[in-house]
Parts: structure tokens; sequence; C-alpha cells
């Protein structure tokens, strides 16, 4: 075990090491979180190793390719490096653990998806902590950025750890740090957005945000791993709970006459008081449709029933089936069945001018088309094919968006509002519109043939 002395001695050390922007950042999962952490650190000066499992994507990095479409591959490309060395704003991505123990940082950035029965599937942090306790040593920093629940660095990524026989903010330090990507959003990056810090000890969240401090504009300290890990998740279910409100509303407000979204843009007229959130056909992305379950999740270990969680949930996760519906209704006032229909869905990205299709609702609406015997196409400018995802498996390519094509559908539904496409043209060939996004807001002629869902 190692003494006060050692304790203080390897504390400083990184601190110094991270304050001049030196030393080597392993970061653990190449996706939509860790691949802009990678090339952020390495532009800030680090030697930076990026790890994954899936030798595809590691590949396709080390021939200087991008597979995520808001990340460059020249910015990959200008910071590629062969093999790990003690030479700055470098990046070299691997699927050998073993240069783990080479690393003075280690960030975790893998999936935390939720099971069949919506608890929270812990395997891939369990998988990656194990791995770097096979290689871990004193005097490195372990954070955490995946989101979880409250309690999880300390009560599921500490003991596999201490298991080397180190101890936590002793021989190693150990933070929570949470993500707060989103992608494709051009007036915040993973620069500029303010990271939330917080130590298993006090040393550990001083260390952890020294490394932080050296390459992002704003490092917010906070007391503790669980108090980043619950605020994280209060971002999430925020957003959640907020966008179920509204597509609650929407379902009102149709049934009343009313249009939502020119409720919404009155309402938001208030300069104080109201934050406005829009509705759609569901959730998307990796966090709001997923992590508010881990709360819930924990909250049932204290005998408490989180309501409004789990009530959110259930509004959000009935829009697909809400936009089918007024599908079929439209369709049924011309005379025609779902089944056999010919539709277009145009967008299966869980957002706007970004590949990826991540828990996407327009992924369960289509799901509930081809169950009910429609005949479905798809047109996604940023994915051009579907294949097997957690839950589906459509194997299928996008068709052009083009007026021979569209005339020959009997509805078109977006689900997707990408921005390179042409409504009033979309609108003019089509027979129908079904519009989850207002994206046809600004069209002026047709206006008869859209139907808002």
């Amino acid at each position: 075990m190692t003494n006060q002395t050692e304790t203080v001695a390897h504390a400083a050390r990184l601190r110094r090491l991270f304050a001049e922007c030196r030393g080597r950042v392993g970061i653990i999962g190449l996706g939509y979180v860790g691949l802009p952490l990678s090339a952020t650190f390495a532009e800030g000066g680090f030697a930076v190793v990026g790890f994954d499992v899936d030798d595809a994507k590691v590949q396709a990095l080390l021939r200087g390719e991008s597979y995520i479409r808001h990340i460059p591959a020249e910015r990959m490309r200008s910071l590629l490096r062969p093999e790990l060395t003690d030479e700055g704003r470098s990046f070299v991505p691997s699927t050998d653990f073993d240069l783990l123990a080479r690393c003075d940082a280690i960030v975790i950035c893998v999936p935390t998806p939720l099971t069949r029965n919506r608890e929270p599937d812990l395997s891939y942090v369990n998988s990656t902590s194990e791995a770097i306790a096979k290689r871990l040593r004193p005097g490195q920093l372990v954070v955490l950025e995946s989101t979880t629940y409250p309690g999880t660095t300390d009560d599921v990524v500490r003991p596999i750890l201490e298991h080397t026989g180190l101890r936590t903010g002793e021989d190693f330090f150990l933070a929570f740090s949470p993500e707060r990507e989103d992608p494709n959003n051009l007036q915040f990056t993973t620069k500029t957005i303010p990271k939330l810090v917080g130590g298993v000890t006090s040393d550990c969240g001083e260390v952890a945000a020294a490394l932080y401090s050296g390459v992002l504009e704003a490092v917010v300290p906070v007391s503790s791993a669980q108090v980043a890990e619950a605020a994280k998740l209060l971002e999430n279910i925020y957003r959640s709970v907020n966008i179920a409100l509204v597509n609650e509303l929407k379902v009102l407000f149709d049934r009343m006459g009313l249009d939502v979204w020119e409720v919404i843009g009155a309402a938001a007229t208030k300069p104080f008081g109201f934050t406005p959130f829009y509705p759609g056909p569901g959730l998307g992305g990796h966090c709001i449709p997923i992590d508010p379950f881990y709360l819930t999740w924990k909250a049932r270990q204290y005998d408490l029933t989180t309501r409004f969680i789990e009530l959110a949930g259930e509004v959000n996760h009935s829009m697909p089936a809400f936009v089918v519906q007024k599908l079929m209704d439209a369709l049924n006032e011309r005379e025609k069945s779902i089944k056999g229909s010919q539709v277009l869905m145009v967008g299966m990205s869980y957002k706007r001018d970004l590949d990826d299709t991540r828990e996407s609702p327009a992924l369960k609406v289509l799901d509930l088309l081809l169950k009910k015997g429609a005949r479905v196409d798809y047109h996604d400018p940023y994915v051009p094919v579907l294949g097997r995802s957690r839950r589906y498996d459509f194997q299928m390519r996008s068709v052009p968006l083009d007026n021979e094509t569209v005339v020959g559908y009997d509805a078109v539904v977006i689900t997707t509002d990408h921005s390179g496409i042409d409504y009033q043209a979309l609108v003019d060939q089509a027979s129908l519109v079904v519009d989850t996004r207002n994206a046809t807001s600004k069209v002026v002629n047709g206006r008869e043939k859209i139907v808002r869902a």
C-alpha cells in the first residue's frame, strides 16, 4: 500500500503533467463521446491512445477515415500517429489494451444501455473496469464518463479496481465526469461545454479537474462522484419530462383542433418563466430515452417510485403509435388501408442533420408500419443503410428523394426534419404528408395535403 508521501507525490506529478498538457491519456470507447474527446485531448497537446474492441473502427481511423459524419476525417488524420510515444498532440487508435499500462489517465466512454426490463446494463462498464484492473499501476487516474446512476463509480468501478490490492485516493485516483456531448451542435463543442468533475476523494477530484482544465474552457468541480452522476441524470430527466409534457399537449391540442407549434410559439414570447420544448414522434439518442430509467431503478432501492420519470417515459414511448394512427386515419379518409399502402419515411436519424439512429423514434414508426402491412421505404441523406441495431434488423437502403420517386407513394411521413430537403417540392409531389416535426411550416402551396402528427 502506498504511504502518504507517495500519494502526495503521485498527485503532484499528475497535476504537473496535466497543467503542462503533457502525459498520455487513454480513451476507452471511440464512439460519439470518445472520438471527439480523443481529438480534443490530442489537440490540447496530450499523447492520446483511443481504445475500442471494434477492430473495424480502429482500422478505419488508422486509414485516416472517420465513421462519424460531424467529426471530419481531416481532423483525425492531422493527429494520427502509428504508435504511442511521448510526443504530444498525437492520436493512436488501438485494440491493444495492454497500452493502458503506459497511460497516465484513463477515461471510460462506453455505452450504458438498458436491459429489456428497463434496468441498467453495466456490462460494458464492468468489462472495461476489469480490463483496466489487469493493467492498473500506482499513480494513474481513472475517470468514468458513461452516464449511470449515482453510486456507480464508488460501488461498481472502485471495487473492481481495488481488487488489485491498490487503493483509491492512495495508489490511484478515481473520478466521474459526465459526458455532455450534443452531436453536430455547432454552438457548443467538447472543448466549450462546461465539464462537471467529481472525485471519489478530494484528491481524486483535484487530479481529475487538472486533467480536463488543460484542454477544456471551463471545469466545474463538485463535492463527489455521486453528485456529478446525479447532475447528469437531472439534466436528461429535465428534458425528458418537458418533452413528454409537450407531446401530451400535442395529442390534446390535436383533438381540440389547435396547432401545438403555434401555441408553443405564442407562449415562448414570454421573456421569463417559460422555456420552449418541442414535440416529435418520440425520443431518440442514447441519453434521454435511456438515462432517466437509471435513476428510476436506483430509486426502487430506497422504496421510492419516480412517478414523473416513469410517466414521461410512457408518454414519449407512445408517440410512434400516435404517428401511425394519424397516418391510418388520413389514409382512411382517402379510402385507403394502411395494409398494402406505399409509404415513404423521410429521416431515420434521431436528430436533424445527423447520422445517428440510436433509439431513434423513426425506427419504432417503421417497425409499426411494417407490422401493419404497409410497404415502406425511407430516405435519409445521412443514413444510407439501415442494418442491425439492438432492437431491429431492417436491412434497408435509402431511396432517392426526387419527383419521380415521391409521386409513387400513398403517403410521406416526415420523422426527421433534415435541413437540406426541399419541403415545398416534397409536398408538391406527394399525395399526403404526415409531418411530425413541423418541417412543412413554411410550405405555401399544398397545405391541404399536410397532416400534423
